[in-house]
């Protein structure tokens, strides 16, 4: 789950594209914390600045913009989910054929075995890391340098497009750069990644437009632009320097199972947003597929009261006080409070100088966050029966965390209640949630995890609950008139949007797997090493680009475990 931008400006003699995709930057923050990077294009020219950290470290407080000239670019915020946490796959990624091409992926494929050996043994491109990011772009590079031509036109674009959605599966929200000539985006057929395109007169350029597109609405409202539409599933838009947005519907979106194949009064299809950018990952203040983020928290609140009292109204009474856990379940916990006829009371502080523990690349690194992160007002706690409300719960181990803050602050019972239904089944489209086994409403009962985190009572928000809560916050139609009847709810019961491949889960199991034991290493237990790769200055394709200096290896050429040399095989 990352953060993608991509702007062009009206005024192709202009060279301040990379200012304003910057600033959109900290807009988006919230959605990747490992890594950040922007490509800018001038001059038929790439300029490129990526690295490991949050946008003011990697671009030095924005000193290092001024490097990176030119009247488009695409931008990057990572959370890893695939690959490494190595600079080395920040994004966006760049090839150099055909064209010159720089693309910025939200998304994870599920058939990266089957991408790279067609890559390998049939499109013969080099892959140089472990990001399926990578994998899409060449696949994409592959079917535009197919059709022979020196330049390429915008119908040539959205049929090497054709390629992608047949060959990629899973989730996928990009934008694209092709040197010298416009911006793309497009979206999986799935719509479970979001994008948005928006237009704004340019400042200097009398009757031009800019046009920007962005993981959420707010980046696009905040830099002023307007007539934000979203980009439908399965559509692409390339905008060539100087001109305005085409459209192609490349695919057509995939239907709701629960509603047929077509909506015969709209004759539109049917097509399901992503379920966790409402419940836990996208601003409040954000509209994702004409559904308000902020609204269908609210909804998610009240709607969870509702089902407290039907289902535990001798502990509702008993409640003294609704607490959320701040920030995203703040907006729940307003409308909760109201229904149950509680008081609600900001009674963690935030510390907003950490970062979000969901997103930190070990559980040990959660566990100390939360405390870094909140502190409880213990007045507001003791003696009392407290309703702990978090908008969700995942591996259990935070949520022990805060109970066990709660206690010591002095409150005589704690119920926990989750604005999500329980997590129950992994994220294959771009969360790093857990391995199965580490997800604590795996293969338990409700009273199982309230002894494990060591609640009174936990109570879930019921999927259909939280379905209703998501339709009932639609503020805009979506475009096209698509007619969203269902989301993508994989992650509590385990019915995805897309076949997986068989082994696909056990391949999930050995990434975290191998990621535990390199954060065992990191931290010193078993060995290893405090080294760590740092990104170098180099010059490709005349402009200024970051890319990583290789770790240093002790493997035999030919070793099939070092990926610069997989195509020797084994050695005879």
């Amino acid at each position: 789950m990352c953060g993608v931008t991509a702007l062009l400006l009206g005024d192709t003699s202009a060279s301040t594209a990379a200012i304003d995709l910057h600033n959109s930057l900290y807009f988006l923050q919230h959605r990747g914390q490992d890594a950040a990077g922007i490509t800018s294009n001038q001059g038929g020219r790439l300029y490129q600045c990526k690295g490991n950290g949050l946008v003011a470290k990697v671009f030095d407080e924005g000193k290092r913009i001024q490097n990176l000239p030119g009247s488009s670019a695409i931008a990057h915020l990572r959370y890893p989910t695939a690959g490494t946490s190595s600079a080395s796959e920040a994004q966006p990624f760049y090839v150099n054929s055909p064209f010159g091409l720089s693309l910025a992926c939200n998304g994870n494929l599920v058939n990266n075995e089957e991408l790279q050996k067609y890559l390998d043994l049939e499109a013969r491109r080099h892959i140089n890391t472990d990001s399926d990011s990578e994998l899409l772009l060449n696949v994409f590079a592959h079917a535009l340098g197919e059709l022979g031509k020196a330049r390429a036109n915008v119908e040539d674009v959205f049929k090497s497009l054709q390629d992608v959605y047949a060959r990629c599966n899973g989730a996928f929200a990009c934008t694209a750069l092709i040197a010298g000539f416009g911006i793309l985006g497009f979206r999986d057929q799935n719509g479970i990644r979001p994008l948005m395109i928006g237009e704004r007169p340019s400042e200097t350029k009398a009757g031009a437009k800019d046009y920007m597109m962005a993981s959420e609405s707010i980046a696009l409202q905040q830099l002023g632009f307007k007539n934000i539409r979203d980009i439908l599933p399965g559509e692409a838009v390339f905008i060539e320097k100087g001109g305005h947005p085409q459209f192609r519907q490349i695919v057509k979106p995939v239907s709701s199972p629960t509603r047929g194949v077509m909506n015969p009064r709209r004759e539109k299809w049917l097509t399901p947003p992503p379920s966790f950018e409402f419940v836990y990952f996208a601003r409040p203040d954000s509209t994702i597929d004409g559904i308000s983020v902020y609204k269908s928290r609210r909804f998610m609140g009240s709607k969870l009261a509702k089902r407290m009292k039907e289902t535990m109204k001798d502990l509702v009474d008993e409640i003294d006080v609704v607490i959320p856990v701040p920030e995203t379940s703040n907006t729940a916990a307003v409308d909760m409070a109201t229904e149950l006829g509680k008081p609600c009371s900001n009674a963690f502080v935030k510390n907003r100088y950490v970062f979000r523990t969901f997103i930190l690349p070990n559980q040990k690194a959660r566990m100390s966050g939360v405390r870094r992160k909140l502190s409880p007002i213990q007045s507001e706690f003791k003696g009392k029966v407290v309703c702990l409300l978090d908008d969700s719960i995942v591996r259990g181990t935070t949520s022990k965390e805060i109970v066990q803050m709660a206690r010591e602050a002095g409150a005589t019972k704690v119920i926990f209640a989750s604005c999500s239904p329980a997590v129950k089944h992994p994220h294959v489209y771009g969360i790093d949630l857990a391995d199965p086994k580490e997800l604590i409403a795996h293969s338990r009962t409700d009273d199982e995890i309230a002894h494990i985190i060591g609640a009174d009572r936990v109570i879930y928000l019921d999927l259909a609950q939280c379905v209703e809560a998501c339709l009932e916050a639609r503020v805009e139609p979506v475009v096209g008139g698509m007619d969203i009847t269902a989301f993508e709810v994989g992650v509590f019961n385990g019915q995805y949007r897309t076949a997986i491949p068989d082994g696909y889960f056990d391949h999930l199991s050995c990434l975290h797997g191998k990621k535990k034991s390199k954060k065992l290493q990191e931290e010193g237990v078993g060995g290893g090493s405090d080294a760590q790769t740092q990104p170098v200055a180099a010059v490709v394709n005349g402009g200024p680009m970051n890319v990583s200096a290789p770790p240093e290896t002790h493997k035999t050429p030919g070793e099939k475990s070092d990926i610069s040399l997989h195509n020797f095989g084994d050695e005879k």
